[in-house]
């Protein structure tokens, strides 16, 4: 090849290269100004929304709900719900007046089957704030054991409203098991109208954790029974 054609041909590749690399960076920089742009107009709606009186008051509906459920929660803890607590039989007006719903389970200290609705009630109180659970050893109290016509335990009295309008006696209407579920007596107390719906229950996750949480219930009262 003689000396012109190679520096033809030279300045031929060069000036593609300087083209191909000329659109690369047009490229790169058309992408980078498509992007910026749309980072501007997000951030331009964003504001516009900010500013929107709508979601403001949506705002401020949603807080004071917020702040009153908790100022409720708080009410109801002063009370003595979200536990399972146990009274003495001079507290017994007090407690079972002072608040709509209330669980009270008349128990004796050496009865298998009172350990048994122990540990479920245990398990349900903290779920249903809006309920009271609370417990009465049934030998110090025989003033309201007479009164209630207490003759079987365990007894766990239903009350709304200071009123006592429905029991359950024994495991009657557990099947007259000592296996029963806290979802068989969290589904009663529900039918009774006890407690509320607090979620969506029955997925398959939670029944194996009900399950798994009533075996070490029925162990832990077993191993209590055979301490005792």
């Amino acid at each position: 090849m003689d000396p012109d054609s190679f520096r033809e041909t030279f300045s031929g590749l060069a000036l593609g290269n300087v083209m191909a690399a000329a659109a690369r960076d047009y490229k790169k920089e058309m992408l980078a100004k498509e992007k910026a742009q749309a980072t501007t107009h997000d951030e331009v709606d964003l504001d516009e929304l900010l500013d929107d009186p709508e979601l403001e008051k949506l705002h401020a509906e949603r807080v004071a709900a917020l702040k009153k459920e908790v100022e409720k929660r708080e009410v109801l803890k002063r009370q003595g719900h979200g536990e399972y607590r146990e009274i003495t039989e001079g507290e017994f007006l007090g407690e079972v007046t002072g608040s709509e719903k209330v669980i009270c389970h008349f128990y004796h200290h050496e009865f298998y089957r009172c350990k048994i609705m122990d540990k479920h009630l245990k398990a349900l109180a903290p779920l249903y704030l809006g309920t009271k659970f609370i417990k009465l050893d049934s030998e110090k109290a025989p003033f309201f054991v007479a009164k209630l016509a207490v003759k079987t335990l365990p007894c766990v009295i239903l009350f709304k409203k200071g009123i006592a309008f429905d029991r359950l006696v024994g495991f009657e209407d557990l099947g007259r098991k000592d296996d029963f579920s806290t979802r068989s007596l969290e589904n009663i107390l529900k039918k009774k109208g006890l407690i509320d719906d607090k979620k969506g229950d029955g997925s398959d996750g939670e029944e194996d954790a009900d399950d798994f949480k009533n075996r070490k219930i029925r162990s832990s009262a077993a191993q209590d029974s055979d301490s005792d």
